[in-house]
């Protein structure tokens, strides 16, 4: 299943649920590909964030569906090493340490994993 706006112009379906690795990552675009997001499965639980490191404000993946480091443990910037942790989006290593992603409400609703976007400007 591929990123597409569902029911409310703000939300996106990114994909099933049990469609993602443990640990596993997957991106998705908004606002007609402008806007850049990314979610991250840990157990159970998934958690959204913006794709965008607060280090230099570029997207964190040079690769597609790859933000997390080699051991699965922690969202990685491939640009310059920024260290984020998956349930709360904290830097706690690289350049930007104690800033934090920017997170995205999510939902699983029917075994879809279902993030509310910003609107559009």
């Amino acid at each position: 299943m591929n990123a597409e706006n569902a029911d409310s112009e703000n939300e996106v379906a990114v994909c099933r649920f049990d469609e993602l690795k443990d640990p596993g990552s997957r991106e998705f675009q908004y606002e007609g590909g402008i806007g850049r997001g990314f979610i991250v499965r840990k157990g159970k639980a998934v958690f959204a964030y913006q794709n965008y490191c607060m280090h230099v404000g570029h997207a964190l993946n040079w690769k597609p569906d790859r933000f997390l480091t080699g051991d699965g443990k922690h969202i990685i910037c491939s640009a310059h090493g920024a260290i984020y942790e998956i349930d709360n989006g904290l830097c706690v290593g690289g350049p930007c340490p104690g800033k934090k992603l920017r997170a995205l409400p999510l939902e699983i609703r029917d075994g879809v994993v279902m993030v509310q976007v910003p609107a559009p400007d």
